[in-house]
């Protein structure tokens, strides 16, 4: 009996981090992320238009000459090797950083970690890497949908957003 109500009086202690706290942490993280993501992507491109000399068919003058189907076939290729491997890198580096930091020891990302707040599983304890890559997958794939799973926070008891509430987890203010 104690146990439930030292548990409960856990619970009444917490606070929790609403809608506009964890959005100011997720555009730092966006920031933190986003800018070496882009200086990586550009460069991806570079290398991949260099190469194959997509980049000066593309600075060309399109009325003056006519681009062949080798050259149009070779900046397509180009072109989506660039994206599929931009792509590839970003997932693994946004997995790395959101689903490894939300389940090490800061239990935050940075920019949570800056604005005082973490991520925590419905008792408060820290998650696993899993569970972590769960909530992220969830609040890439479903959350964004409408921007309807951040809004749901407004209106639930602890503000969980939709991937917090797939995942069993609570984001809490230190």
């Amino acid at each position: 009996m104690e146990t439930i109500l030292e548990k409960q009086h856990y619970d009444e202690q917490k606070e929790y981090g609403g809608f506009w706290i964890r959005f100011a942490a997720y555009l730092i993280d966006s920031i933190i992320i986003g800018v070496p993501l882009l200086i990586i992507s550009t460069i991806i491109f570079m290398i991949f238009f260099g190469s194959t000399g997509a980049f000066e068919m593309m600075m060309a003058d399109p009325y003056s000459a006519e681009i062949s189907d080798e050259q149009a076939l070779m900046f397509l290729g180009s072109y989506l090797g660039a994206v599929g491997i931009t792509g590839l890198i970003s997932i693994i580096v946004a997995v790395a950083y959101f689903a490894g930091l939300h389940s090490s020891k800061w239990q935050a990302t940075i920019g949570k970690k800056l604005l005082g707040l973490k991520v925590t599983d419905l008792k408060g304890n820290r998650i696993s890497f899993w569970r972590a890559l769960g909530r992220y997958l969830a609040m890439s794939f479903l959350s964004g949908i409408l921007l309807i799973g951040y809004i749901i926070a407004a209106f639930t008891e602890k503000k969980q957003s939709l991937h917090d509430l797939i995942a069993g987890t609570v984001v809490v203010k230190k």
